[in-house]
């Protein structure tokens, strides 16, 4: 699998055209077969908008959705 950069992939412009930001740090990696999803986001439905904005350009390929949901980390005021 190769990380796709925007010249290469129709999925990962998908993602960088978006207009939430927290899907534009989205990476993409294709094969001939599987396409994966990685990242991290602060909400389900945002891992969810993700695999929706690259479904129907999946060309029967099969989608891995790794972006992982974390709590956003509170820095300290000092």
């Amino acid at each position: 699998m190769s990380t796709s950069t925007l010249e290469q992939s129709r999925l990962a412009l998908a993602l960088r055209r978006s207009p939430i930001p927290a899907l534009r740090k989205l990476t993409v990696e294709e094969s001939e077969t599987i396409v994966t999803i990685q990242g991290q986001v602060t909400s389900y439905y945002l891992k969810q908008l993700a695999q929706e904005t690259l479904l129907p350009l999946l060309e029967g390929r099969q989608l891995l959705n790794r972006v992982q949901v974390v709590t956003a980390v509170a820095t300290p005021n000092t």
